[in-house]
């Protein structure tokens, strides 16, 4: 199955017993109310005996993480000005990408790293596949992408949000990433 895990998770086929892999942190680029809305209808397409395996990157000092998101050869810049690339090509837009500075922030309320572009000074963009025209003030700017980072009781209690119950966990002694199996749980009077 090729989709949108968003739309088309009725589409994974549901014979047999399964095991349902959503690697590489993928789950820190949703918001909350995202996650919490991805994790309840992927658990409707679940039966009993099938299994989650997920993985999230655990909380650690923000320092390492912004320096992870901020590198010194600029390969997380030139990935993140790469958006600027893909709208002007699918949208037919005429962003600048050398005209906005990579900006990583650690978001410590959130638990989450922010990638931003910061305008180098004024802009006026259009975006002619949406009939739009944005302009940036000198120093305004866009957010581009958020990866949230878990700790093991943030992870235990979104799982569980969503009518899942933990089984296993591996990495989480180490604390860079985690790997959690879990598995769906019936509704009782105490799930939430």
């Amino acid at each position: 199955v090729v989709g949108d895990f968003h739309q088309h998770l009725g589409r994974i086929p549901t014979e047999g017993r399964r095991l349902v892999a959503f690697l590489g942190g993928t789950i820190g680029n949703l918001v909350p109310a995202e996650r919490h809305r991805f994790l309840t209808e992927l658990r409707e397409t679940m039966h009993a005996e099938d299994h989650l395996l997920i993985g999230v990157d655990l909380v650690k000092d923000p320092a390492t993480i912004v320096a992870a998101y901020d590198d010194s050869a600029g390969v997380t810049a030139a990935f993140n000005r790469n958006v600027l690339e893909v709208i002007n090509n699918e949208l037919d837009a005429d962003f600048v990408p050398e005209s906005f500075a990579h900006v990583a922030r650690w978001n410590d309320e959130q638990r989450w790293i922010e990638m931003r572009l910061r305008a180098e000074g004024a802009q006026r963009v259009e975006v002619r596949a949406l009939g739009l025209e944005v302009t940036f003030a000198p120093g305004e700017e866009l957010l581009t992408e958020i990866s949230a980072k878990f700790t093991p009781e943030a992870l235990v209690t979104e799982l569980r949000r969503a009518g899942f119950a933990l089984d296993a966990t591996w990495g989480l002694i180490e604390g860079e990433f985690a790997l959690a199996l879990a598995h769906r749980v019936e509704k009782t009077a105490r799930w939430p």
